[in-house]
């Protein structure tokens, strides 16, 4: 099974969809946000007959109708879908899915989530008449539109909740499929293990590890006495230079295309800044995704009116590396 720790995963590819599952098809698409639009576009761009579910004082109507779509209430859109799409943000599934989704499935539709989060931990119990599925796609929404545009596609992963069709996978296949997956490659997998990875990602690694690395080294280098714009581009400013470089080739390519200097220092002191005890964190991380506490916290956050959210978030964006930033990336006119 793809959940199983460690199997190798399968590569779907176009002649593993069948197409005919969608055709004649109404998809509802509710969250027109980076993602819900970029699939929106590219699904009828595929030929699919899509709608938009927005509510009416909201931003996302004006959105969906400048780009000629139809435009109804969520509620409606359930009613009238044939494949119900969950883009909007995790944290108002359970209240979107209870207030305008639940009344207009019917059995034998589908209940389609770009990540597994609202299912996995709870939020969201669909009937049991109905398939659950998701395809997220490996990329933010602008990617996914970008690359379809341009003949290409965007790697997606797959999964099924509940089948009650007989045919979730299939379906999860040709929605991959029709948004670009197949032009890169399709995954299946499970909701549990794309939730934990992706949530894992994101706070040791992407974003969480990746800013507080670039802070910390920013802040070392300002205290030490050093300009603040040399740190700026030292720590912040070339890390896209390297990552560049992973993302196309991995280490080999890393290593190939920087100095023997940064790869003797990269060797030698790498491993004393990220070393057991950052791995003591990560499994610490881990263990709170795995067992529910992250979840939990950030359920409570969003009930509470996201105050300690907020007020973090304020805080790592008064950070004087940001009005530096600002300052520095004023004189790089292609960054516009």
């Amino acid at each position: 099974m793809a959940d199983q720790q460690g199997d190798a995963l399968r590569i779907y590819s176009k002649q593993d969809v069948d197409p005919s599952l969608l055709t004649g098809k109404t998809i509802a698409i509710i969250g027109y946000g980076s993602q819900g639009r970029a699939h929106a576009l590219n699904l009828r761009d595929t030929g699919l007959s899509v709608i938009v579910g927005a509510r009416e004082e909201g931003p996302s109507k004006a959105k969906a109708r400048a780009d000629g779509f139809v435009t109804v209430s969520p509620k409606q859109a359930a009613k009238d879908a044939d494949l119900i799409v969950m883009s909007a943000p995790d944290m108002a599934h359970q209240a979107i899915f209870e207030s305008d989704v639940r009344v207009g499935l019917e059995p034998g539709n589908a209940l389609l989530f770009l990540h597994g989060f609202s299912v996995f931990y709870g939020l969201v119990k669909p009937p049991e008449d109905i398939d659950v599925i998701m395809v997220a796609p490996k990329g933010p929404g602008n990617l996914v539109r970008r690359e379809y545009e341009h003949g290409r596609g965007v790697a997606c992963l797959f999964s099924v909740h509940q089948d009650a069709s007989g045919k979730a996978a299939a379906k999860a296949l040709a929605y991959a499929d029709a948004i670009g997956g197949t032009k890169a490659a399709i995954f299946e997998t499970s909701f549990g293990e794309e939730t934990e990875t992706d949530m894992f990602g994101e706070q040791a690694v992407l974003c969480g590890g990746a800013t507080a690395l670039v802070v910390m080294g920013y802040e070392t280098l300002v205290e030490a006495g050093y300009r603040p714009e040399m740190a700026y581009y030292e720590c912040l400013h070339e890390l896209k230079l390297v990552v560049d470089l992973l993302h196309e080739g991995g280490l080999a390519k890393m290593h190939e295309f920087i100095s023997e200097t940064a790869a003797y220092g990269d060797l030698v002191s790498g491993p004393r800044v990220i070393n057991e005890e950052t791995r003591a964190r990560m499994r610490e991380i881990l263990t709170e995704i795995k067992d529910g506490t992250f979840a939990r916290h950030w359920i409570a956050e969003n009930q509470q009116g996201k105050k300690n959210f907020t007020t973090l978030r304020n805080q790592d964006l008064a950070h004087e590396i940001e009005e530096v930033g600002a300052r520095v990336r004023s004189r790089m006119p292609w960054l516009k």
